[in-house]
């Protein structure tokens, strides 16, 4: 009994309220991104395949890693390291989102490409300072509640680009529903005055140098090259399917026939509060589980939610199975990622926690930027049912690959 209080008691610390607002401020750009940028240039009248080529702006969240060691060594006076960086890529983040939305997608295609990959610059370099900050305040116990209550935070932050605004866009013009979205931005700016820096775990980095090659020496050195090329290779097909099936998740339901405002009020919605349940039960059951145990019950659930995509694409334009898909598969997410996220925190090194985590979470990124740049000519290909079924079978192989990464019993 006291444990449960105890784990209720994790939940509303000052320390997970802080993962509230920095999870909404990491994932709102993101979405933005997923969702709005693509509902406005789809309703300008772009292909699928030029939709799909538009993932490539997303590149920096693979190559993140490269300029992380930066956060590790360069502060910012009296805001420090972490809260430096976060003040000020939040603060270009909500001009650069408001701009974009001024730009005209009927002419503007190339410099529209520029401004979402500068968007998608800064919002991976906000992600890079957010997670080694929450990496570095929670303790190893909070770990796996605190990444399931940035992960619930995360999708919540979508709720806006791919609910609120795609609403607002059926009755205002769109160079005013993005200053509205970026305006989002803004609590999370004002949580980043208020925090205060985390302890410091060790020396920081004396120099470039040692910013860019001891994280490296150390996660090779911890268990050699097998062991961390198996880690790596985890990481990268663990939600490699979802993140495929997913991609181009607006166009899916706009071919179906679906009303922008359906989208947004059913589909978006309901996928909402199930990924929000998702969360919640994820981090709560993951004290129970253990980590281990949790990706491979959570990874089965995420995986077989990726065959509601291909019932709803043969049964058709179905409001009410649209609902119980979406909430399904998000659910599902929901679990997938609070213990994904939480796996990722844990196995950095606490010295190295800005350049390690964010080495883990580019080659995460990978599907979301190359593979899913794919998605476009695949389904032009297949057609919806059968890339959903393929989506299935390629989130097969992270999943054999957790008797090595995370054995049951251990």
């Amino acid at each position: 009994m006291k444990q449960d209080v105890l784990t209720w008691h994790s939940y509303l610390n000052r320390r997970m309220l802080i993962c509230v607002f920095l999870g909404f401020s990491s994932g709102l750009p993101l979405f933005i991104l997923l969702s709005l940028m693509q509902a406005w240039l789809a309703k300008s009248g772009l292909n699928v395949k030029a939709l799909g080529l538009f993932a490539l702006v997303m590149f920096p969240y693979t190559w993140k890693f490269l300029w992380s060691p930066l956060m590790d060594r360069f502060s910012f006076g009296w805001l420090g390291r972490r809260r430096g960086w976060m003040a000020l890529t939040q603060g270009l983040l909500f001009l650069g989102i408001g701009l974009l939305g001024m730009l005209d997608p009927l002419t503007q295609v190339p410099l529209i490409a520029a401004a979402a990959s500068a968007i998608a610059f800064l919002s991976a370099s906000q992600d890079i300072v957010i997670d080694a900050y929450r990496r570095e305040i929670l303790p190893d116990n909070e770990q796996g509640l605190g990444g399931a209550i940035h992960v619930n935070a995360y999708k919540v932050a979508g709720m806006v680009p791919g609910a609120l605004s795609l609403i607002l866009a059926d009755l205002m013009a769109w160079q005013p529903v993005f200053w509205i979205t970026a305006a989002f931005m803004l609590p999370g700016l004002l949580c980043t005055f208020v925090i205060a820096e985390p302890r410091v775990y060790g020396a920081p980095p004396k120099n470039m140098r040692e910013a860019v090659v001891l994280p490296f020496r150390e996660f090779i050195a911890r268990g050699g090259w097998g062991n961390a090329l198996a880690i790596l290779g985890f990481i990268f097909l663990y939600k490699l399917g979802d993140s495929m099936a997913t991609a181009l998740a607006t166009k899916f339901y706009i071919d179906l026939g679906f009303s922008m405002t359906q989208i947004g009020a059913v589909a978006k919605t309901t996928g909402f509060w199930a990924s929000i349940a998702g969360g919640i039960i994820g981090g709560v059951w993951m004290v129970k589980l253990g980590i281990n145990r949790a990706l491979w019950i959570f990874g089965v659930v995420q995986a077989v939610a990726i065959l509601g995509f291909a019932w709803l694409a043969y049964a058709g334009a179905d409001l009410v199975l649209l609902a119980l898909v979406i909430g399904f598969e998000a659910f599902g997410v929901g679990l997938g990622t609070a213990a994904f996220v939480s796996y990722i925190a844990t196995t950095t090194d606490p010295r190295y926690t800005a350049t390690q985590y964010a080495l883990f979470t580019s080659l995460a990124a990978v599907p979301r930027t190359f593979v899913n740049s794919a998605v476009g000519y695949i389904v032009a290909e297949t057609g919806w049912f059968l890339f959903f079924i393929l989506c299935f079978v390629l989130a097969l192989p992270g999943m054999l690959m957790l008797p090595k990464i995370a054995p049951w019993n251990k």
